[in-house]
């Protein structure tokens, strides 16, 4: 077994291969069910729609059960409602079985402590340690019982919810693309729409198990690009799998960068009097314009490294109102643990509506800045352990810095998942940006 499964959200593979195998989950189970289910000895499990979710479900409903652990099926829920009710629940831990946007043939296993946020590297190296031992704890006198939970929403959706205010239909006269990812917003998102006023045209909102993000959702924007313009709607929304990442578009069927999306947030709280001086986080490879315009309301800015885990817990140290990343992972703090499609959607079409503005004229909120990047494959990671130790490449990486220094940042780094090196500089001079990477990306090539 390898000593590293878990990654920075969960684990992740091929179902039916090691480790999204029903064999692997019951142990997980088993071993997150000693040694977290200490307490209240229950746990609640969630699932996107992906077609091998009932078979993990059961696996690990098995395997909490003969830890001697009460389990919650929730069912069907996305991730940001997860979190959102799992401090309700009375539980030790919940677990959320998805893939996020990987194809359906993908799955993942995220640990949830009962305060609803992700499990630490600390808490999952302990799980790691016993699933590689098998030293499970099991008593024929110690066996858990299973509880279906179908109304699990609700309690989300009475968190969520007073965002949009008190009034019955604030959202009417707005018309609205909502590309739901074939996932596990596929019925919440179009009716809570709906119920609000809006004029919905719903795309991917029929799951079969196997069509979860294809051609659909926040990786695959074209159609709900394609839609918002012929049918005259005045945005489109599509998030992704498991509801935590979102992209939208103006009624002009064009993208709007998740950077924006984040400033505009910040800008609106501002306008609204709740930011109340919150600082606003996002990540190292987030456009350089976003840092210069968020100091510009006097407001703190923070850049941590690639990941929604890392701008969460950014968010969490300097309690911030929002975060997210380029990716579209966008968190409101005071609805959400997680990014969430569903809350941004509402806070974007309620500010939509009362500005009596269309998209094309609120965005862009600020002018992006000059980016330069380069995603280099190789081999293997042997490969790239070999490159980004080489004295040369870590000299022109240096020397690339010190270039763009006083207009912008350079982030030169190995992905966690590929045999990629990443190369990306931003900044508010273009020739300076392009210099400096092209400078990287050649001693790259020549120590490869």
């Amino acid at each position: 077994m390898s000593d590293k499964l878990f990654g920075t959200d969960g684990v992740r593979g091929v179902a039916n291969q090691f480790p999204m195998t029903a064999d692997f989950a019951l142990k997980l189970a088993m071993a997150a069910g000693n040694l977290v289910c200490t307490s209240k000895k229950k746990v609640a499990i969630a699932r996107d729609t992906r077609i091998s979710g009932k078979m993990l479900e059961s696996a690990l409903a098995s395997g909490f059960m003969a830890a001697g652990v009460d389990v919650l099926l929730l069912g069907v829920l996305p991730t940001p409602a997860l979190t959102t009710v799992t401090p309700t629940l009375d539980v030790d831990m919940a677990v959320m079985i998805t893939a996020s946007h990987n194809p359906y043939h993908d799955n993942g296993i995220k640990l949830i402590n009962a305060q609803g946020d992700k499990f630490s590297d600390e808490d999952t190296a302990k799980i790691e340690a016993v699933l590689k031992a098998e030293d499970f704890s099991l008593s024929p006198d110690n066996i858990g019982q299973v509880t279906e939970v179908p109304d699990a929403v609700v309690a989300y959706l009475d968190k969520v919810l007073p965002i949009v205010g008190s009034e019955e239909q604030p959202l009417k006269g707005l018309r609205i693309v909502l590309d739901c990812a074939n996932g596990a917003f596929y019925k919440i998102m179009p009716e809570i729409f709906m119920n609000l006023g809006a004029g919905v045209i719903a795309l991917a909102h029929e799951p079969d198990g196997c069509n979860i993000n294809k051609d659909c959702g926040s990786q695959h924007i074209d159609n709900m690009l394609k839609v918002v313009k012929e049918a005259h709607a005045h945005l489109g929304i599509a998030c992704d799998g498991d509801g935590d990442r979102i992209i939208v578009c103006n009624e002009k069927g064009e993208k709007v960068a998740s950077e924006q999306l984040i400033a505009f947030i910040a800008q609106s709280m501002k306008d609204q009097g709740v930011l109340n001086n919150r600082p606003v986080v996002s990540t190292i490879v987030s456009n350089t314009g976003l840092d210069s315009f968020i100091r510009s309301l006097g407001v703190e800015y923070y850049a941590t490294k690639v990941g929604e885990r890392y701008v969460i817990e950014k968010m969490k140290e300097v309690k911030a109102a929002v975060g997210g990343e380029e990716s579209g992972h966008v968190v409101l703090g005071d609805y959400s643990k997680t990014g969430d499609a569903l809350v941004v959607g509402l806070f974007l079409s309620l500010a939509l509506v009362n500005s009596k503005k269309k998209m094309s004229e609120l965005f862009p909120v600020f002018s992006l800045e000059p980016v330069a990047a380069f995603n280099l494959r190789f081999a293997d990671n042997a490969v790239v352990k070999k490159i980004m130790a080489d004295e040369q490449v870590l000299k022109a990486a240096d020397e690339a810095s010190q270039k763009v220094a006083a207009c912008g940042r350079v982030v030169f780094r190995a992905s966690g998942t590929e045999p990629v090196v990443r190369i990306w500089v931003g900044g508010k001079d273009e020739t300076l940006v392009n210099e400096a990477a092209a400078d990287i990306k050649k001693a790259v090539e020549q120590a490869a």
